[in-house]
């Protein structure tokens, strides 16, 4: 169980709930209830991508993340324009640690604007909210 002060910092903004592991957790379980974990996942995972610093790494993780959520067909493919996709797919050749932003942004806007309203109206937000105020 989240602390109260965490359950409710969740309904103030998306960062608040991205920032907290927990709240990933929870949001994420609530994205595969609408079959849509794949915003997330994607999101986390340019958010390790930007982190990493050797060359090696760098473009082995870019790879992983196209193959994964990027490319036509992927197993998690994200809902993005094809010029976003077709630029990621120019650059994994020679990836650089901000290649994913443009469509990382795009998948963030996706979740504050349609996911994050909907989990906090969704029973399973509402359930936790309520026993956090009763602690």
């Amino acid at each position: 169980m989240a602390p109260v002060d965490d359950v409710v910092a969740w309904g103030e903004s998306l960062d608040q709930l991205l920032e907290c592991k927990t709240g990933q957790l929870v949001f994420e379980d609530f994205l595969r209830t609408e079959y849509s974990e794949e915003n997330l996942l994607f999101w986390l995972a340019c958010e390790d991508y930007r982190k990493t610093t050797s060359q090696t790494e760098i473009t082995t993780a870019a790879k992983r993340i196209y193959a994964e959520f990027v490319q036509v067909d992927a197993p998690r493919q994200i809902n993005i324009d094809c010029v976003t996709r077709e630029s990621i797919r120019e650059n994994l050749s020679q990836p650089w640690p901000n290649c994913f932003d443009r469509a990382q942004g795009l998948i963030y806007g996706l979740m504050e604007n349609d996911c994050y309203p909907r989990f906090l109206k969704s029973e399973m937000y509402q359930a936790l909210l309520e026993q956090a105020e009763q602690q």
